[in-house]
């Protein structure tokens, strides 16, 4: 009964300081190149991910099965948005309520592309988490490169030197449906860009959508691979 009372008593505060298996932020570019069709096409990818069985399995398969979610949008500088705030994913019930709350929230607004805010921006909510994890990662997904704000590279070094991880998912544009081809079609390849310019710390990686389309197989081939720490799945290609 003494046990059960001083549990009682523990501050909301306290018992929120709860370890986790991964503090991870997905980070959403909502910049003009993503229209309202690309838009959705992101959400309901994002929400189909984060339900799918495999991710659920990699979430519940962690020492203390369960991770911390924060999902983010962004777009030119100073156009930064927390969409869902931190939320524990121990479950397919909680999987499933955090993409059924990603399907209902507008979108937070357009505008140019700053990838180095994304990054600060992240760093910001990963710093105020209210639970605790080794493992703290920046999942920044984007269609185009760095053209607003501070360096990049300056971001993604700072971030990297708090033991912070980012890795992107970058989503190709053929250059036929581009309105601004050097955005989304920098020389030697969008991927390679993020290579060598956004994504840092150990084992950070990049998956490529071909299309926004196939947005939401790729993050979940990502996030398998972010959760579980496992070689790339072999997942099927998405149309």
């Amino acid at each position: 009964m003494l046990l059960v009372l001083a549990g009682a008593l523990v501050s909301p505060a306290a018992r929120a300081a709860e370890p986790v298996d991964m503090l991870l932020v997905l980070a959403a570019d909502v910049s003009r190149s993503v229209t309202a069709p690309k838009f959705k096409l992101q959400r309901e990818g994002a929400a189909a991910a984060i339900t799918h069985p495999e991710v659920v399995r990699a979430i519940t398969s962690g020492p203390n099965r369960r991770i911390a979610v924060c999902f983010v949008e962004w777009a030119t500088s100073g156009q930064r948005n927390v969409v869902i705030d931190w939320t524990v994913i121990a479950s397919d019930a909680h999987a499933r309520n955090f993409g059924d709350r990603l399907i209902e929230t507008p979108r937070s607004f357009s505008g140019s592309t700053s990838i180095s805010d994304a990054i600060d921006f992240g760093v910001s909510q990963l710093e105020r988490a209210p639970f605790t994890s080794e493992r703290r990662v920046i999942d920044i997904s984007g269609d185009g490169n760095n053209v607003s704000g501070r360096s990049v590279t300056d971001a993604r070094d700072e971030a990297v030197a708090r033991n912070i991880v980012i890795n992107a998912l970058v989503i190709l544009t053929p250059l036929a449906e581009s309105f601004r081809p050097d955005h989304t079609n920098p020389p030697g390849g969008l991927e390679k860009y993020f290579q060598d310019n956004v994504i840092g710390g150990p084992g950070a990686f990049t998956v490529v959508a071909e299309t926004h389309r196939s947005f939401g197989r790729a993050l979940t081939k990502k996030l398998i691979q972010e959760i579980a720490g496992s070689p790339r799945p072999q997942l099927a290609a998405a149309e």
